[in-house]
């Protein structure tokens, strides 16, 4: 077994680094797959977006190839994330239901109850089975004239 007591301040510099390229990717794919089970895309896109900034922020420091590192980070970045959206198990966003509905439809669970049992008187003994229609128009039901 590697003793790290026995390594020089370079040496263990030097395994940092390698342990961090090493690791460090497998650690943000499972972080991104966990965040995008529990929260779904928009927080990875929010994610994405921090980690842009952060990186465009930092300096060069005296690195020579900063520039080309910098990219390379980005494009990791985006790889992952992109891993992490087609991860099977990606929270999904819900639809909005009121975007669905039809303008008019009540919202009354007895009377969309009182439509069922109609519809199903109506249609009995059909093979087909009953529809609720309601009507798009608003005001909700006429009476009738005696």
């Amino acid at each position: 077994m590697l003793n790290l007591a026995t390594k020089n301040p370079e040496e263990l510099e030097q395994l940092q680094k390698q342990a961090a390229a090493r690791f460090a990717p497998e650690f943000l794919r499972a972080a991104l797959q966990r965040l995008s089970k529990l929260h779904g895309e928009e927080e990875l896109d929010k994610f994405e977006r921090t980690m842009i900034a952060l990186l465009e922020g930092q300096s060069e420091e005296g690195e020579a190839d900063f520039a080309l590192l910098k990219e390379f980070a980005i494009e990791q970045l985006y790889q992952v994330i992109r891993e992490a959206k087609e991860f099977p198990d990606t929270k999904q966003r819900l639809e909005d239901i009121a975007k669905r509905r039809t303008l008019g439809r009540s919202e009354d669970s007895r009377t969309l109850e009182e439509q069922l049992q109609s519809g199903l008187e109506d249609s009995f003994p059909a093979s087909d089975p009953p529809a609720v229609v309601s009507s798009a128009i608003p005001g909700g039901k006429e009476k009738q004239k005696d």
